[in-house]
């Protein structure tokens, strides 16, 4: 899992099986202080993430049977970050 800051959403009318009805949004990965940590992920969003907001994201075949096994998601937010804390 990582930490990620939602940067815009995705929009796309041909999916392929399995990707029916799900909301996707670009998020960035960032470090515990806030700082980018790399490319951007297309996640898929099932619990109502919105722009700006910190987001925990899983990958892999985690995040795949959190929607559908047979799915082809390979990222989905799963948390709305409230706070954390960070020492250096």
């Amino acid at each position: 899992m990582f930490l990620g800051r939602v940067i815009g959403s995705v929009w796309a009318t041909q999916k392929e099986s399995g990707m029916e009805n799900l909301k996707l949004l670009l998020v960035q990965p960032i470090h515990a202080d806030g700082t980018d940590a790399g490319a951007q992920v297309i996640c898929a969003d099932r619990i109502g993430a919105g722009q700006g907001e910190t987001v925990i994201v899983s990958r892999g075949s985690s995040a795949r049977v959190l929607i559908n096994k047979d799915s082809p998601v390979d990222a989905v937010i799963v948390g709305i970050v409230d706070s954390f804390e960070y020492r250096h």
